[in-house]
This record gives structure tokens, C-alpha cells and sequence, in this order.
């Protein structure tokens, strides 16, 4: 204990969390991963063992993306999709002096942490722009970029801030509220929605937004049981029930696989994220300038293919004059050391001038 500022009553310090074992185990035990300034060897060494630390975000294609979109001084930029700021700090690095990067996201949570940690590097409103709002709605920054950026770039998905966060409702790994909501202070939780979905509307859900087989009896079972499936581990269990079990590693892994399409498909109903895109491929073009470039990172089929879609049908309406023909992945270094860059994919298109 210390005296305070009138010498008078004692403070108390505060403890940091314990926990049993070694090592802690609940994401808010990590005191370490949780405070990366604090402990930057650890941090190194987690992200050494292939690991992301807990409560931070690995930036995929990060060499890949500066390649592309060669960034220089004095360019507008927008990241659509800031997330943790590891690719806006890189393109950050490369348009200052002159440039200015408007960072967006639709989570307020992670985006006033990813903005009080990109202020601590020193970048000032003047270059840096932080406005909570979803990717569709990217026309509405046009007045303040004075009509247009030079660089656009979209990561697409969920970042691994909110996937390993069991609050968020996000990862089946851990107990946590079934919500899978980007903007937890909009819209309805998945608890909620499974409340009032048919087998049929359930069913086609998993089968349109995950891709997966047997989804009539995998919704059965979800909806036979849905009053009791309140958190995500209880959503994983009902999967489980549905499909046969496992008793080898291989079965184990197709298991796994299938509670995480499952989850996959909630999610992008929970956010409306396949209608979400699409009206952001439709605003990309007016939003960037002649000549401007923009890159995007999908991570499933059902992003890829509208990617896809909407470049080439740009190309075919003048509106791009060129595209990345072949997919670009991580590579094999990459997703060696960081395994959720494996299923990334990075598109690019430039329009015309």
C-alpha cells in the first residue's frame, strides 16, 4: 500500500487477475496478450509459436497489398474495414508526409481501441481518420475525401480480436453469449434469430451462406432445441447431435469444420454481410478516383465469388481497365506462421483513368 496525495488514507493496488495452473487459460486472464506495450517479448514469442495473442489481429497479405496498391506520399486512403490497424499502419507509413488514411469499421468496440493505439504512434486527425460506420455505406465519406480516394482496401470477415473474445459471441471454442453480431449494439443476437426460423429457413441459411450438406437435419436439431441454445457452446453441442460422431482425428477435424460453416452461415444472416458487400462493390467505383486502385481480402467462397463478379463485370463496362486474374494467397511462410491467413484470398482491380 502507498499514501495518497493528502498522505492521509492508503491505496490500494490493484491486483492483476489470478488464475489456476501454469499458465492462464480464459481470454480475460491473459494479462500479458491483453497489454502488448507492457510485454512485447512475450509477444513475440507467442506470435513465434504460430499463435495470435489474445486480444490482437495479425494483418494477412500485408507485403502483398503494399505491392499492389504502392501506396506514396500524399494519397488518399480509405480501409474499410480497419479492424486491429495492421494494414493501415503500413499504408500509413508510406503516404505521410501529405497523405491521409480514413480508417472505418461497423464494431465500436474494437475501433475506439485500434484508434487510442494508432494515436499512441503519433498519427494525427489530420492524417488519420476514424469514423465508426459499415463498408456500405463508404459514399458517404466522398465530401470529406474531397470526392474521392486514391487506394481503397477491404478485409473481409472477422477479426481475430473479436473471434477469441468469448463475450462477443463469436468462437464455440469457449462459453459466451450466441450473438455473432459485428455492431453488438444494433440488430438482434443469434439467440434471438434462431428463435423465430423455420427448419426450411434454417436449413437454406446453412446451405447458401456455409455450402453445407445434410443442413435439413443439422437445422432439426437446432430448432427442436433452440429455447435451450443461448450461448455458443450450446449451439456447438446441438451440431454435434446432428452429425455423426466422431471417434477418429479425421472425424474430429470434419466435425470442427462443420460447427464452424454453421457458425459461419449465422453470422453472415446475423449481419446481413452477403448484402452488405454487395452494396459495397456497387459504391467502389464512384469512390475511387481515376486510376485508383483497390484490393480486397475474402475469406470464403460466397465473399470471393461476388468479388469476382463485380470486378469482371466493371471490366466489361469500362469501368476498370484491370484486374488481378489469379487469386493471390498467403504464402506458404505465412500461413505457416499465422494459420488463419490460410483460407485468405486478395483480389485487386484498378479503374480506368
Amino acid at each position: 500500500m502507498e499514501a495518497n496525495d493528502h498522505g492521509n488514507q492508503p491505496l490500494l493496488r490493484k491486483r492483476r487477475i489470478r488464475y489456476t495452473g501454469k499458465n492462464p487459460r480464459r481470454f480475460e486472464e491473459k494479462y500479458k496478450e491483453l497489454n502488448p506495450d507492457q510485454y512485447k517479448d512475450d509477444i513475440v514469442r507467442i506470435i513465434g509459436r504460430g499463435k495470435t495473442p489474445a486480444g490482437m489481429h495479425r494483418p494477412i497479405c500485408v507485403e502483398e497489398i503494399l505491392k499492389i496498391l504502392d501506396p506514396k506520399p500524399g494519397q488518399k486512403v480509405l480501409d474499410a474495414t480497419l479492424g486491429y490497424g495492421g494494414h493501415a499502419c503500413a499504408i500509413l507509413d508510406r503516404i505521410l508526409p501529405g497523405g491521409c488514411l480514413w480508417g472505418i469499421d461497423v464494431d465500436p468496440i474494437e475501433l475506439r481501441r485500434t484508434e487510442e493505439r494508432l494515436r499512441k504512434l503519433r498519427f494525427t486527425n489530420l492524417e488519420f481518420k476514424v469514423k465508426q460506420l459499415n463498408f456500405a455505406g463508404i459514399s458517404k465519406l466522398l465530401a470529406d475525401a474531397d470526392g474521392g480516394f486514391d487506394l481503397i482496401i477491404a478485409d473481409l470477415g472477422v477479426s481475430s480480436m473479436q473471434l477469441d473474445d468469448p463475450a462477443r459471441g463469436f468462437t464455440f471454442k469457449k462459453e459466451g453469449p450466441l450473438d455473432l453480431r459485428l455492431n453488438p449494439q444494433r440488430g438482434e443476437p443469434c439467440s434471438v434469430l434462431l428463435q423465430s426460423l423455420t427448419v426450411d429457413e434454417l436449413a437454406k441459411i446453412l446451405y447458401i451462406n456455409a455450402d453445407l450438406p445434410n443442413t435439413s437435419r443439422i437445422a432439426a436439431v437446432i430448432c427442436k432445441d433452440r429455447h435451450k441454445i443461448l450461448t455458443t457452446t450450446a449451439l456447438a453441442e446441438a451440431v454435434r447431435r446432428a452429425i455423426p460422431a466422431a471417434s477418429t482425428d479425421k472425424q474430429r477435424e470434419e466435425q470442427t469444420r462443420t460447427i464452424r460453416r454453421v457458425f459461419q452461415a449465422l453470422r453472415i444472416t446475423v449481419n446481413n454481410e452477403f448484402f452488405v458487400l454487395e452494396q459495397f462493390l456497387q459504391n467502389l467505383p464512384s469512390c475511387l478516383n481515376p486510376g485508383g486502385k483497390a484490393a480486397i481480402l475474402t475469406f470464403h467462397s460466397g465473399e470471393d465469388s461476388r468479388v469476382v463478379q463485380s470486378f469482371n463485370e466493371g471490366l466489361v463496362q469500362g469501368i476498370y481497365t484491370d484486374m488481378g486474374r489469379d487469386p493471390i494467397r498467403a504464402t506458404p511462410q505465412e500461413r505457416y506462421d499465422n494459420p488463419r491467413s490460410k483460407s485468405a484470398i486478395l483480389r485487386w482491380v484498378q479503374k480506368r483513368l
